[in-house]
């Protein structure tokens, strides 16, 4: 058995051990490895299993595991389908949360209003990220992604119930921002953990694939909001959507809600606990442990996801409102045309996952992106033009870009970290580049607008994020991703 104590061998040797790197095939010299675990996959057999059951060569999945993917991908994933759900559909009813939460005579000023709220609840997603990775890393996966999407269940519905200016006062946009702030810091612990448990459980051959189901989920989930509030509109006259519509919206959620809990109570620990417990005792915070051990990982990061959170948000939760809203003359039937450029992402992100597996993650991330920055400005021209065969056009070019991006990250994201640290280390620095870039991105799109009185503004900041991306990705080392497949 391994000895991580500090006085019998230096920490950062243990810390290497731990997370497989100079294991092989579970021999170190004259360490062994318990049958049950497999450090260098960051997998273990169920502990029933712990006589037997061998490893499938070079994917460190035990055999028989494989039967039992479809309903793990689908516990892992359905948290990522409430999430999308709620944030689009915040995003997409922004102009009639503002007439119900901040009645004002300027729509702009109600709009700036209602989307910072949704920019607070991204503010604490760092603090979520941090409680329930802890839990994750400490406590295992299973039990964070039951936590997260009870929490996110909760809040999402509750906003249903909630009474407006009219009959509370200020109460109503205070509780709007407390139920904002709870959604914030479960989301925060919901898609790395989904992202770390597929990921655990996948062949790693085909781990790109499987992770891009995380966020296929998350854009289904955008998809369904965006189609929600496309019936609403279509079925109730403005009168009544102002009046109980958007409430119905945000109460069917609830339905999600029971679907994730039904789905994951019954997960079981798929990592190797001894792992944990053993760097437990070298460093008693996996966060500390984290920050210590794999500070530039995390800052490499944060410098990787501008495009992959404020992007998504810019292209399909606020455009909606900017091309009904802004463009003049207004584009005519915006959220349907958001939701058939989102059904093209939801099926074109599989291949992002794909050719992340064939070609590689840096090729495709570098590539994807880099047109992204290219066409930011066209594309917007295109957009604004007015026209809603010309503004579905450019939606679907930069949302067949975007899968590329959707597909590629998840399997970055976690391939950069340890499997001792992987969700702490994974989710502080995604929370906090979600928390800076990602809610405030309709936010900073408006207030630019309004600043500049130039509709392009977005068009440049568009570009700033995916040219920073770009550089990140470029910075990719293969070898260090390809080490982690813990």
């Amino acid at each position: 058995m391994l000895d991580a104590s500090p006085s019998r061998c230096d920490c950062r040797d243990a810390l290497s051990d731990l997370d497989g790197r100079r294991y092989g095939r579970g021999v170190r010299g004259d360490m062994r490895i318990p049958r049950h675990v497999a450090p260098a996959h960051g997998i273990a057999t169920n502990p029933s299993n712990r006589a037997g059951r061998s490893m499938k060569p070079g994917h460190g999945v035990p055999v028989g595991f494989a039967p039992r993917h479809g309903s793990s991908t689908a516990a892992g994933v359905v948290g990522n389908v409430l999430e999308g759900y709620d944030f689009a559909l915040f995003g997409l009813l922004a102009p009639v949360l503002g007439t119900r939460f901040f009645p004002s005579g300027d729509p702009i000023v109600s709009l700036l209003q209602v989307f910072a709220v949704l920019a607070a609840g991204y503010v604490v997603r760092p603090l979520g990220g941090i409680l329930f990775a802890s839990c994750s890393d400490r406590f295992g996966r299973p039990a964070a992604l039951l936590a997260s999407v009870v929490l996110m269940a909760s809040a999402t519905t509750a906003l249903g119930l909630l009474p407006s200016y009219a009959t509370a006062g200020w109460w109503a946009p205070a509780l709007l921002v407390v139920l904002r702030l709870v959604q914030g810091i479960s989301v925060g612990g919901e898609l790395i953990a989904s992202i770390v448990w597929i990921a655990e459980i996948a062949p790693y051959r085909r781990r790109g694939l499987f992770t891009s189901w995380t966020t296929l989920s998350l854009t289904g989930g955008m998809l369904l909001g965006s189609a929600a509030g496309t019936l609403v509109q279509a079925l109730l006259t403005h009168a009544q959507i102002e009046r109980f519509g958007w409430r119905v919206a945000f109460l069917a959620a609830s339905l999600l809600g029971l679907s994730g809990f039904w789905l994951r109570r019954g997960l079981r620990e798929q990592t190797a606990p001894a792992a944990t417990r053993a760097v437990t005792a070298l460093d008693e915070h996996p966060l500390r442990a984290a920050l210590r051990h794999t500070p530039r990982q995390i800052g490499h990061l944060c410098a990787l996801l501008p495009l992959f959170t404020g992007g998504l948000c810019t292209l399909f939760v606020w455009l909606p409102t900017y091309l009904g809203q802004m463009v003049v003359p207004p584009v005519e039937f915006p959220l349907l045309l958001n939701t058939s450029a989102m059904a093209v992402l939801l099926a074109a992100i599989p291949l992002g996952g794909l050719a992340a597996d064939h070609l590689g993650r840096r090729r495709v991330l570098v590539t994807a992106q880099a047109t992204l920055a290219l066409l930011a400005l066209p594309l917007w021209l295109v957009l604004s033009s007015g026209g809603a065969f010309a503004a579905l056009a450019a939606q679907l070019i930069a949302a067949l870009l975007m899968a590329f991006v959707l597909g590629t990250i998840p399997v970055t994201m976690i391939e950069l970290f340890p499997a001792h640290v992987r969700s702490s280390a994974a989710g502080l620095g995604y929370n906090l580049t979600a928390g800076v870039l990602g809610g405030s991105a309709p936010l900073v799109c408006t207030w630019l607008i309004n600043r500049t009185a130039s509709v392009l503004a977005p068009a440049l900041y568009l570009a700033l994020l995916a040219t920073v991306s770009v550089v990140a990705a470029s910075r990719l080392d293969h070898a260090a991703l390809t080490t982690q497949r813990g």
